[in-house]
């Protein structure tokens, strides 16, 4: 949970703006973008009740782990997409599918289908690690899952993949920040949800992205001091492009980068920010409801719920914060995606009060928060550690003031 290429000196700058100067533009597309998604939920909650419930639930999933080779690498799979609060081996399918024809398409040279790891090139790499660190994860801490659900997916989404867009490709860096991201970020989530998250009466979400900051911090403290690891120099900044003129033709434009925005930040805690990988994993955990309304979402029949609350703190985000856009090029909107909104909704039971309210106070809340931190962040720490810290001060904050709210 992460990051962005403006936020860090290492990466590429994008070749366009993130918005425009149309706030009508910028407000149409990007709650046009959460409608459509809305609608998506509105059709899943009513298919979800004629579900056929086929094929495994998420009950009961952890314990069968260590017995079932088949069960050990849907958790693994599971794994993927549980930052996203979906867990589900088919969504996992999705992302992975969305990404590679993302690739594909980039090295046709075309640029319709999105950049991937913020145009760095550094895609492969950046899933090698993550990948090779929650692999780590799971041999290392597999064991506990026989005592129900434990956070193995937690160094897929942090430490590992910085460490690549820090350091850049090969098989030192990719090895060095897997190894280092499995080793710090699993255990402390496993101390940080019990001894944080459960007597605050808050859910295990903080305890984890807790553990990612703290452990992506020790992660980079240590690989300054690793011989064999040389910080990438920056790349030259890319001439703005300045769209054409035309009242009507900006709003449009406008309309159409925020609304690919919003979907973008379905992939950004996975480093990708890509909007073909996004809607992978949108079409793969709706598929998964489809065929199981028992199995994402930790088995709570939630997802519509969830989906429709992420696209909203989203797209209140882009609109929000679009000055951050437009003079940056990045702001922090998806944070709120995999952090306050869906744990709103899971506490609140798919409430409208959880679902609205999760959305709002974290699009108001976790943006700022990570853009100040990440910005006393000295070089060499990417800003993951800012955002995922974010993460969790803002989910702290709003659901006990969404508890106090709720009827």
């Amino acid at each position: 949970m992460t990051h962005s290429a403006a936020a860090t000196s290492t990466a590429t700058p994008p070749p366009v703006p993130a918005l425009g100067s149309s706030a009508t533009g910028t407000a149409l597309g990007a709650f046009g973008m959460a409608a459509a998604v809305g609608l998506l939920s509105l059709v899943l909650n009513v298919v979800g009740g004629v579900s056929p419930a086929a094929g495994p639930s998420f009950e009961g999933w952890a314990g069968d782990v260590n017995d079932s080779l088949l069960a050990g690498l849907r958790w693994f799979l599971g794994d993927m997409t549980e930052p996203l609060f979906y867990k589900a081996e088919l969504a996992a399918l999705g992302l992975l599918a969305g990404t590679a024809f993302a690739w594909r398409v980039a090295r046709g040279g075309k640029a319709w289908a999105g950049s991937l790891a913020y145009g760095s090139g550094l895609w492969p790499w950046v899933l090698a690690s993550a990948s090779l660190s929650l692999l780590l994860s799971n041999l290392a801490f597999g064991w506990l899952l026989d005592d129900g659900w434990q956070p193995t997916f937690a160094p897929f989404v942090c430490a590992a993949p910085a460490m690549v867009l820090l350091y850049g490709a090969g098989w030192r860096t990719c090895v060095t920040g897997a190894v280092l991201g499995a080793a710090t970020v699993t255990p402390l989530a496993l101390l940080f949800i019990p001894t944080v998250s459960v007597p605050l009466g808050l859910p295990p979400v903080v305890g984890s992205v807790l553990a990612m900051a703290v452990g992506s911090g020790i992660t980079f403290s240590i690989a300054r001091h690793l011989p064999w690891l040389v910080l990438r120099k920056p790349n030259p900044p890319t001439a703005p492009h300045h769209p054409a003129s035309g009242v009507g033709q900006g709003v449009r434009q406008d309309a159409y980068r925020a609304a690919r925005r919003v979907l973008k930040d379905f992939s950004e805690t996975h480093f990708l920010a890509n909007e073909t990988a996004s809607l992978g994993v949108i079409l793969g955990v709706s598929l998964a409801f489809v065929v199981n309304p028992g199995l994402p979402s930790y088995g709570s029949g939630l997802l519509p719920h969830i989906l429709f609350a992420q696209a909203l703190t989203s797209a209140v985000g882009v609109v929000l914060w679009q000055r951050w856009y437009r003079e940056d090029g990045w702001a922090a909107t998806y944070a709120s995606v995999v952090s306050v909104a869906p744990a709103a909704v899971l506490a609140s039971g798919g409430s409208w009060t959880g679902i609205i309210g999760g959305a709002v106070m974290g699009a108001v809340l976790a943006p700022p928060l990570a853009r100040a931190i990440s910005g006393c962040l000295p070089s060499g720490y990417h800003p993951v550690i800012g955002n995922t810290a974010a993460m969790a001060l803002s989910t702290a904050v709003a659901l006990p003031v969404l508890g106090l709210l709720s009827p």
